[in-house]
């Protein structure tokens, strides 16, 4: 599903990001991503984003490779891929329903389907209700799951979430967390990026991985 295999990242004035990272997450798998800020999290969920391409090394996701991918292939892979931000990214004049919608039609999908497809996934979402409230009338916990439905409008195979408990208070946080869980559960690979170990440590039976100055320090899928 997920492999990185030697991958660095170089920037001319940072220096080294990430620096000969190999990590492999399986089809289904609910993983962490842990480290202080500046250590290279965000820099990894961009490479599977394709987004950016490692200065060396191999990337491979959903059947793509960065060595190999053609830049018209990368609006295919995006399909196969979600992404979740911190500050929710919501357009501020559309509607809850509107948003997710948004994701659908640039992918041509026809109007019944869209109609159907949103109501479903913001009930999946716990804000059915809430499909006509526009971003400023929604709690930044309720913004956040709207993103999240947003994500997963085209059925992809992994999810990516940098950091979207960051702007959360505690139940917030929980509420969207739950709501991750259900979709891992449901057969989606989840990859969550986040600073925030309390929330890491009392979620038993999930993956944490841990980078510190671009490097894996610890794996608990490895760890024995």
């Amino acid at each position: 599903m997920i492999l990185l295999e030697n991958v660095s990242v170089e920037y001319a004035r940072s220096g080294l990001a990430l620096d000969d990272v190999s990590l492999g997450i399986r089809k289904g798998e609910f993983c962490f991503l842990t480290g202080h800020s500046g250590a290279g999290k965000s820099t990894l969920l961009r490479l599977l984003h394709m987004s950016e391409r490692p200065t060396s090394g191999e990337v491979r996701i959903a059947g793509f490779s960065s060595s190999r991918v053609r830049p018209k292939d990368i609006a295919l892979l995006r399909r196969k891929i979600g992404f979740i931000f911190q500050d929710f990214r919501l357009l501020p004049d559309r509607t809850a329903a509107e948003n997710v919608a948004f994701a659908l039609k640039v992918t041509g999908a026809r109007r019944v389907e869209i109609q159907h497809k949103v109501g479903r996934l913001l009930a999946q979402v716990g804000l059915a209700s809430r499909a006509q409230a526009f971003p400023t009338e929604l709690s930044g916990g309720e913004q956040q799951r709207v993103a999240v439905a947003r994500a997963l409008a085209n059925d992809p195979m992994v999810l990516l979430a940098d950091e979207p408990t960051g702007n959360l208070d505690e139940r917030a946080t929980r509420g969207v967390f739950d709501v991750l869980r259900d979709i891992n559960a449901a057969g989606t690979a989840v990859v969550l990026a986040t600073h925030d170990l309390e929330l890491t440590r009392s979620c038993s039976g999930v993956r944490t991985v841990e980078l510190d100055h671009g490097r894996v320090v610890f794996d608990s899928g490895t760890a024995s």
